[in-house]
């Protein structure tokens, strides 16, 4: 990727350099008068706990901040029932930074059903209720009560996420930008430091907020389309018209000058995914895409498929065009998303002077998220797999930042060295994705250009570079540093990458698996898993091959950890059937599953509210797909993951019932559920050993098991 964007760490300091880094951003007018500071240039706000380190948004923004010399305070789960709390750290002198926090706020209350959910990992104590539904808006809000004239910018996830009008799962409703909810003056989205700096800074030397037009990764008002850009509207990219079946999945991609290397997918050509057309580079960088307004796509779910899947196609920094959508008498303009950040500059955010500890005021409090991330590692951002259901490359983007080797092995040091809880067990090196460091188109020119939802979908893209072997160094030198008993692979792992580079995957089982290693085939059937854009099981069972070989040449009983998805777009109820069948034959057994949560703005949650595939061309006449959207049938989909258990029987044996597969209920081995009913007294899981209960580990909301190693890793 070519970077055209100045330097995060290159502008000239802003004077407030002189008090120096602060032991831990200031959370009181108590701390900030032993810093020496009579008020705070930004103010963040932020629906978690304050904890200073790498792996929480708001430490990172902070640092990354007063890096360049500005006076950082933090405001953490203010009370938002008034504006009181908002000003206990005095108007800042530019503006507030607002954020839900790490996670989206209705994500973070309410499981896939809509329940309130009894903890928040992100709070002192797992205290739940710490934070309101929709908290970007909250905060804005009390924000704006608290000093009128002072600029609000909005970011994080949950901003990120709503930047243009989306489906909300929560009120079944497509609501509009988060901008005009929060009644903010700038979204910023994405992994946002390079936009945040550029804004500070222009702030400093005295523009207006209402100046700050065209920054990228930014969501802001205009009043009309600007003098000398060319309109364009979305229908001329994609026209919602007849359904095209395209026999070559990558013929009109303008990215890959011929067929890729495609793995054992099962699909049929006309399953496989075209979203977009080659486009000419004449004019782009002065191009607005015109959106269909708000009024439309919040009653057409057709339209709203149709600006979903433009939207999408404009993801990629190297060839993104802005874009345009009239909410009302107002117009929301979305600009390209940031140019993600070199190496050098990742390294300067990790190598900030962060406590790597939680706010002193929280006490001894157990802060569950800390807890699980405190002595891990994160060696990149970015995904390239596109999974429909994922947030992350709407957030982070589908182009991997890496940090270098150094920049790692000098974190890894730094916990062993100021930890104070640190035994020698490193728990994670990895990111969204583990095995993705340095992976990266082979052409940075096919790379600026390309179109493409996924890198490894249908099959892994030709022109992606899957080699692993520079991670295999790292891994090696990692474990060689005096102090460091065990080094863990805790991220998710993508599996059709780490097949490509056997001598990754035999580093890894031999020296970082505690006991078990999670994947995510997320299902077996290809129905599903075609609207979820991941692998057949071919490929699953390819590296299970190779897991089992390389755990026994290392003497160890080792186990993979497969998770599933229950009721996505595109599965049926026989779907559901074919998965439960094949967790018997292998032997799994889920502790607790979660149904599929449309988060906003995902392909996968436009499938989910227009019920057609989007993955290909929609059309008002276009065939619907499997949608699980009632109740009972989301119930029956995660009934089939938890076939085992006596409470889903009752509910199986009717589905089973009706589906004709009576001869699946019986006590038999071949059969999936037994003909009689416990009584809670009876339970055969309740009846079962302690040493005898299968180990558990959770992704997403989604716990499965296996049964238990007899060298488990424990805390």
């Amino acid at each position: 990727m070519n970077h055209n964007a100045a330097n995060i760490f290159g502008y000239k300091k802003y004077w407030a350099h002189r008090f120096g880094p602060a032991p831990e951003l200031p959370m009181s007018q108590e701390e900030m008068q032993q810093l020496g500071w009579d008020a705070c240039d930004i103010i963040l706000v932020t629906g978690d706990a304050y904890v200073d380190h790498p792996s929480f948004g708001m430490a990172v923004i902070g640092r990354v901040l007063e890096a360049q010399g500005f006076r950082v305070g933090i405001i953490s789960q203010p009370d938002w029932h008034s504006a009181a709390d908002f000003k206990k750290l005095g108007q800042p002198k530019l503006f507030f930074g607002v954020t839900g926090g790490n996670m989206d706020s209705m994500v973070n209350r309410y499981t896939s059903d809509k329940k309130i959910r009894s903890n928040d990992a992100y709070t002192a104590n797992g205290e739940a209720g710490k934070r309101p539904d929709r908290a970007v808006n909250v905060y804005a809000h009390r924000c704006r009560e608290a000093y009128k004239n002072v600029p609000i910018i909005v970011g994080g996830i949950e901003a990120s996420l709503r930047r243009i009008a989306h489906y909300d799962y929560w009120s079944d409703k497509v609501r509009k930008s988060i901008l005009l909810d929060s009644k903010a003056d700038l979204l910023v989205y994405g992994n946002a430091e390079r936009q945040v700096v550029e804004i500070a800074h222009r702030l400093a030397k005295g523009e207006s907020i209402h100046d700050l037009k065209g920054i990228r990764g930014t969501v802001h008002f205009v009043k009309q389309v600007p003098q000398g850009w060319i309109e364009k509207d979305s229908t001329d990219i994609d026209q919602p018209g007849a359904v095209v079946v395209h026999q070559n999945p990558y013929q009109e991609m303008p990215a890959c000058d011929s067929a890729p290397a495609v793995a054992d997918t099962g699909l049929a050509d006309n399953e496989k995914v075209v979203l977009f057309k080659p486009i000419a580079n004449k004019n782009r960088a002065q191009t607005v895409i015109r959106l269909p307004d708000y009024d439309a796509v919040k009653d057409d779910p057709i339209l709203y498929a149709h600006a979903s899947r433009v939207m999408h196609g404009e993801t990629n920094p190297g060839n993104a065009r802005a874009l345009i959508q009239r909410h009302g008498n107002r117009e929301v303009w979305i600009n390209p998303p940031p140019l993600p950040l070199t190496t050098p500059e990742m390294d300067g955010v990790f190598d900030l002077p962060y406590s790597r500890l939680p706010h002193h005021a929280y006490g001894k409090a157990n802060i569950p998220a800390f807890e699980m991330i405190q002595h891990s590692v994160l060696i990149m951002r970015g995904c390239f797999g596109g999974c429909s259901f994922c947030s992350i490359t709407e957030h982070e983007g589908r182009i991997i930042q890496n940090r270098s080797e150094d920049s790692i092995i000098r974190e890894i040091e730094a916990i062993r060295d100021t930890s104070p809880n640190f035994t020698g067990h490193i728990s994670d090196l990895g990111g969204p994705t583990a095995n993705m460091w340095r992976l990266a188109c082979k052409d940075p020119k096919i790379e600026a250009s390309c179109r493409k939802p996924s890198c490894v979908y249908p099959g892994i893209c030709h022109n992606l570079n899957t080699d692993q072997t520079p991670l295999v160094k790292l891994y090696r030198r990692a474990r060689k540093l005096p102090g460091i008993k065990k080094i863990f692979i805790a991220s998710g792992l993508r599996y059709d990458i780490a097949v490509e580079t056997p001598e990754y995957v035999k580093e890894l089982v031999s020296h970082h698996v505690g006991g078990y290693l999670k994947i995510a085939p997320e299902h077996t059937e290809q129905g599903p898993l075609s609207k979820m854009m991941k692998p057949g099981m071919g490929t699953y069972d390819r590296f299970k091959a190779m897991f089992d070989k390389y755990s026994k040449e290392a003497g160890k009983e080792q186990y993979l950890i497969p998770y599933f998805i229950a009721a996505h777009p595109g599965t049926t109820d026989q779907d559901m059937l074919n998965l439960a069948l094949w967790l018997k034959r292998n032997g799994f057994r889920a502790d607790q599953v979660q149904a599929f949560l449309p988060s906003p703005m995902s392909i996968a949650t436009a499938m989910y509210h227009s019920g057609k595939d989007t993955l290909h061309k929609v059309a008002r006449n276009s065939p619907d797909i499997a949608i699980p959207k009632s109740i009972k049938q989301r119930r029956l989909h995660k009934a089939f993951l938890r076939y085992h258990d006596p409470k889903n029987w009752p509910l199986l044996r009717e589905a089973l019932k009706a589906m004709g597969r009576a001869d699946l209920i019986g006590n038999g081995k071949q059969q999936l559920i037994p003909s009689f009913q416990p009584k809670a007294s009876d339970n055969p899981l309740d009846r079962q050993q302690p040493n005898k209960h299968p180990f558990t580990t959770k992704h997403n909301g989604i716990k499965t098991a296996s049964p238990r190693p007899k060298h488990r890793r424990t805390k």
